[in-house]
């Protein structure tokens, strides 16, 4: 009997090395390949990401319970060169940068993401909102801006507390800051109705029903290729 569970364990072993060694060699699995922590800087869209399709990438579908295998909730909509975020859970801009890579979306990489819509102040729906400020915005070339509801400009300033100590040595430091003031973000309180028009993408917010949640809105958003519509948290 002592022999047999021995050998147990070593069948078992080898039966796993076989499998291994028969499976075909995996696909690539970033469509660029890059060395790992790159900076990434680019003065804008190349006349290819501006030709590229609307794209829509979902960076999170969790909820408040902690996940493993979900980051909070965050939709990305990439249109001619430029990432739209709506919502931006925790693990979101892990996710970004991930995607960044694995879909070869520059625009995705966290300081080149250009705008924040949120649809309502739930933790669980703000959470990287810091980390999505914070991460290079010392490398940040162009202003953030961020829209959602009513409260999003106090979230703001008190997030400019928490960074006061980074700025502060960043800005008093050696290291590269290419502009002092590329953490602040520009930050616009909705109503219902449109919101954002550029470059022929058009995004109108409405109000929906999240409980006691108010306000609380849902995202339409149209290009010439698509129409996508964001509920966010609603019955």
């Amino acid at each position: 009997m002592s022999k047999s569970r021995n050998i147990f364990p070593a069948v078992l072993g080898f039966l796993a090395f076989l499998l291994i060694s028969c499976q075909p060699n995996p696909e690539p699995r970033f469509a660029k390949v890059v060395s790992s922590a790159e900076v990434e800087v680019r003065d804008g869209p190349t006349a290819a990401e501006i030709e590229t399709p609307t794209q829509v990438v979902v960076l999170g579908t969790g909820t408040p319970i902690p996940d493993a295998y979900r980051a909070g909730p965050s939709i990305a909509v990439v249109h001619k060169g430029q990432a739209y975020l709506f919502d931006i859970g925790a693990g979101a801009i892990r996710n970004a940068t991930v995607a960044r890579y694995m879909y070869d979306i520059p625009s995705l990489y966290p300081s080149q993401i250009c705008c924040l819509f949120l649809t309502h102040l739930h933790s669980d729906h703000t959470t990287d909102y810091p980390e999505l400020v914070a991460t290079l915005w010392w490398r940040r070339q162009a202003p953030f801006s961020a829209w959602g509801p009513k409260g999003l400009i106090q979230m703001t300033n008190s997030m400019y507390e928490m960074m006061a100590q980074d700025i502060a040595l960043r800005q008093a430091g050696t290291g590269p800051v290419d502009v002092r003031d590329s953490y602040k973000v520009d930050v616009t309180e909705i109503d219902d109705g449109v919101v954002f028009e550029r470059d022929g993408m058009r995004i109108e917010a409405f109000s929906v029903n999240h409980g006691a949640i108010k306000p609380a809105f849902g995202y339409r958003i149209t290009t010439a290729d698509k129409r996508i519509v964001i509920s966010g948290d609603t019955a």
